[in-house]
């Protein structure tokens, strides 16, 4: 699906790039918005307009991508001789594959025994330095500032603000493929940029006239790490979603300003909805996405039973990162007895239930 320029040639005018900007991609981007076919009546909302954005289909398999390739693109530019992130794994897979394509070293700060082993084999395997730490990615992101600043690294996590700009294409894409701006957009809150960064290219295209309106931002964070809807930082957050296992989010106050700008809300959902909206989305959809990308759904049943959402509104759903980043969860869902069958015809027709 990918086009074969990156984000930062298709929307140069629109990101803080010149001339001098050397362009690190991987063709990232012209993700596909899928509309759903059976989950309105599944949901009892038969006129529900309902669109998915696969940001999994990008080069390392999530949105982190977008503003990875304006994020590696600009540390070339000021002559970067090193990058450094805390991930809980899509952005340590993205930064590294960026840093390989970009011949700069990249080190990798990861929570131990958190990050889902899908993500860690990408990063390892791009050649990053990967260090566990035992501690959660707040602690991680803590320790990345302070060796950035004693090490002379740059940070290439949301907090670089290159980092946004790129994400926030993604708000572009929707509206070019879908002809016009959703009714309400419901996002993953984790770190809390990327509901940030589509919020700016939201406003920015309403702005200049691309654009008529914008969506309502409709964020979810994960119940056992929900700051933002607790109102205080959450010291050992938990949650089987671990790409939004964060207890203190960069970008609270700008994704607080969004929902509010755009007359939505930062709400919470249970790992319990979490899970059943993942196994739906495959089920219904033939969807893989991994179980965080999933918030966004569990949030809109949530919102629709609430009456927050209407029935016949236009819905996107971003879908952050793709399921093959955790196929254990997957696998843990299963109820498949993979037990192997004796090469019978007469035994597979049994257990076939013919």
């Amino acid at each position: 699906m990918h086009s074969e320029i990156g984000l930062i040639e298709r929307y140069r005018q629109f990101l803080p790039v010149s001339d001098d900007t050397p362009v690190i991609s991987l063709s990232e981007g012209n993700t596909p918005l899928v509309p759903a076919t059976s989950l309105p009546r599944k949901l009892g909302k038969p006129q529900l307009q309902l669109y998915f954005k696969l940001e999994g289909l990008n080069p390392t398999g999530s949105f982190k991508d977008r503003g990875m390739t304006l994020a590696i693109s600009k540390a070339v530019e000021s002559r970067a001789s090193a990058v450094i992130c805390a991930s809980t794994g899509n952005t340590s897979a993205s930064a590294a594959a960026f840093a390989a394509k970009a011949g700069l070293t990249c080190y990798v700060l990861l929570p131990a025994g958190k990050v889902a082993l899908g993500k860690l084999a990408q990063a390892i395997l791009y050649g990053a330095t990967v260090i566990q730490i035992d501690g959660n990615f707040d602690q991680a992101l803590d320790m990345v500032r302070s060796l950035a600043a004693e090490c002379n690294l740059t940070i290439v996590n949301s907090i670089n603000p290159y980092r946004l700009e790129g994400q926030k294409t993604a708000a572009f894409e929707v509206i070019e493929q879908l002809g016009r701006p959703p009714d309400y957009l419901c996002i993953p809150v984790g770190n809390a940029g990327n509901i940030s960064a589509y919020w700016r290219g939201f406003r920015l295209w309403r702005e200049i006239g691309k654009a008529k309106s914008a969506p309502r931002m409709f964020g979810f964070e994960a119940a056992g790490s929900a700051a933002i809807v607790r109102g205080e930082p959450i010291a050992n957050p938990e949650t089987v979603a671990t790409a939004i296992r964060i207890g203190n989010p960069a970008s609270w106050k700008e994704a607080e300003q969004a929902a509010r700008d755009s007359g939505g809300l930062i709400d919470s959902v249970t790992d319990e909805e979490i899970l059943e909206a993942y196994a739906m989305l495959a089920r219904s959809e033939g969807i893989f996405c991994e179980p965080s990308s999933a918030a966004s759904l569990a949030g809109l049943i949530k919102q629709l039973k609430a009456g927050s959402i209407q029935g016949d509104a236009t819905v996107t759903l971003v879908l952050t990162g793709n399921g093959l980043k955790d196929p254990d969860t997957a696998l843990k869902l299963s109820e498949t007895d993979m037990r192997a069958v004796p090469a019978d015809l007469k035994k597979l027709k049994e257990v076939m239930g013919f």
